[in-house]
């Protein structure tokens, strides 16, 4: 399967993207929703695998946030090299050495097909699209107060983030996005029971303070049929 997505009819995503799979929140507590390479690395299927890639990535991360995005990145580049070529060296000296013919230690590697197809890149182009039409339309209609309890509900969220930005920069956000990815979703698996418990209460909860505030602020509510029928007739 493609990291792109596998493509069905229509250009349609049968399977979700790997990209997708990591932007969505809400997809890494379903790994039913996630792309099979993203599920067995946050959800730690292989302990090395995902041990190399969360080390790898939060060293990274942390780098970033402490020098130059150009620095880190010619810093890491200079280090793959030296590991790649004195790895060369010693492949060609042993093999000189027990006068074998192994071949280029990477070949498996520069075997590797990167290139994108034009399927692939229509696919993400046509993923991205329809995140940003709904990203859209969605923002349209908070601040439009299509519905005022969610406008509401979005200001209390954009407060909170007043108070989260005084006290984080974006990297750090970023550094806390990337730990969680790597520990929540595990977390929730292994106490899914208790913890589906406490929010079901919590939703509940809501709910029924959001019913209460409908009530008494009617605005933007619609009518429900029977009221709108019998306005008709009148």
């Amino acid at each position: 399967m493609s990291a792109f997505g596998e493509t069905g009819q229509n250009g349609v995503c049968k399977h979700r993207p790997l990209i997708c799979s990591i932007l969505d929140p809400n997809a890494w507590f379903k790994p039913e929703r996630l792309h099979p390479q993203v599920e067995s690395l946050i959800y730690w299927r292989d302990v090395k695998k995902s041990g190399i890639v969360f080390g790898a990535g939060l060293i990274t991360l942390v780098a970033i946030s402490s020098f130059s995005v150009i620095s880190v990145f010619a810093y890491l580049s200079l280090l793959a090299l030296f590991g790649t070529v004195a790895f060369r060296i010693y492949k060609s000296v042993t093999q000189a050495v027990q006068k074998t013919n192994e071949g280029h230690p990477f070949k498996e590697y520069l075997e590797l097909d990167l290139t994108l197809s034009q399927d692939k890149v229509q696919n993400i182009a046509g993923v991205a699209v329809a995140h940003i039409n709904g990203f859209t339309s969605e923002l349209r209609r908070l601040f439009l107060v299509e519905d005022i309890i969610d406008s509401i509900k979005f200001g209390v969220i954009l407060w909170v983030f007043t108070y989260v930005g005084a006290w984080f920069n974006g990297m750090t956000l970023v550094i806390l996005a990337f730990v969680s990815l790597f520990t929540l979703p595990k977390v929730y698996e292994n106490n899914k029971q208790s913890i589906d418990t406490y929010l079901d209460l919590v939703r509940s909860k809501l709910t029924e303070i959001t019913d209460k505030i409908r009530v008494a602020i009617p605005i933007g509510n619609k009518k429900p049929v029977a009221a709108a029928e019998s306005d008709k007739d009148k």
